[in-house]
C-alpha cells in the first residue's frame, strides 16, 4: 500500500485541485467541498437531468445533482439534496434520506458523493439550474428508461454511469 509519498498540489482553481502522489495524477475538488446527488423516483417515474457538460463537450443525463457548501460553508447534505432538487427539476421532496457515500471514479478524482433518496415529490417550479446552467428536466418512466437512454445516445448525449443503478433496479 503505497501511502508514504508526498502529495503535490499540481494546480488548484476555485473548485478543482490537480494532484501528484507519486506515480499517481488525480484531481479532487478544492475547499473539501462534497457533492449530493439526488434518486428522485416516484410512481414508477424517476427525475433526470439533462445539460451541456464541457468535458464531455456535449450533453449529459443523470440524476440531479449539485455541490455542498459551495457557496454557503458547513451546509447540511440532505438541506442542499433538495435545494439543488428544487433547482435543477421544480420538484420539492418532503423527505430526503441519505442512501450513503460512493465514489464514481476512485482511480481518477477523489470526490465522493452522497446519494440522498428523495421522496413525496411535489411540483413547485419550472426548473433547469440558475446561472446558465440551462437544464433540461425529463421525467421518465423506469419501464421505457433504456429506450429513453437508447435515444438520447442515438441523439449524441452521454449517459451518467450512475443511472447504471436504474437499469439495474437494485436500488429503488
Amino acid at each position: 500500500m503505497a501511502g508514504s509519498e508526498i502529495e503535490e498540489i499540481v494546480w488548484q482553481g476555485k473548485f478543482v485541485t490537480a494532484r501528484r502522489k507519486g506515480r499517481w495524477e488525480y484531481v479532487s475538488r478544492s475547499r473539501g467541498i462534497k457533492a449530493a446527488v439526488i434518486l428522485a423516483v416516484e410512481d414508477g417515474h424517476v427525475l433526470l437531468v439533462e445539460q451541456y457538460r464541457v468535458p464531455l463537450g456535449r450533453n449529459c443525463i443523470e440524476l440531479p445533482a449539485g455541490l455542498i457548501g459551495d457557496e454557503t460553508e458547513g451546509e447540511d447534505t440532505l438541506e442542499a439534496a433538495g435545494r439543488e432538487l428544487e433547482e435543477e427539476t421544480g420538484y420539492r421532496a418532503a423527505k430526503l434520506e441519505s442512501l450513503g457515500e460512493y465514489y464514481s471514479s476512485p482511480g481518477m478524482v477523489s470526490e465522493s458523493f452522497t446519494l440522498v433518496r428523495a421522496s413525496a415529490l411535489t411540483k413547485v417550479g419550472a426548473g433547469g439550474g440558475t446561472d446558465g446552467e440551462d437544464i433540461s428536466v425529463h421525467r421518465v418512466a423506469l419501464a421505457d428508461l433504456q429506450g429513453f437512454l437508447d435515444a438520447k445516445r442515438a441523439e449524441g448525449a452521454g449517459v451518467d454511469v450512475r443511472l447504471l443503478m436504474l437499469l439495474g433496479g437494485q436500488i429503488i
